[in-house]
């Protein structure tokens, strides 16, 4: 778990940046796609989701 939690959303989700959150969506469609998109044109950044709900995180792919 990250040690930023009072950073975290406390519903929806959230794309986290190297460590640090950086922007909140409301539904699941909506992250994986910014995060995708993010990934594609940063790659060598670590790109991460988190799912308040669970409130766990999953890194996200290049593809």
């Amino acid at each position: 778990m990250m040690k930023l939690s009072k950073d975290l959303p406390l519903s929806g989700y959230a794309i986290i940046v190297d460590g640090l959150v950086k922007t909140e969506f409301a539904t699941r469609d909506g992250v994986e796609a910014g995060a995708r998109n993010l990934k594609r044109r940063f790659p060598t950044l670590q790109v991460k989701i988190y799912d308040a709900a669970a409130g766990a995180e999953r890194e996200v792919s290049a593809f």
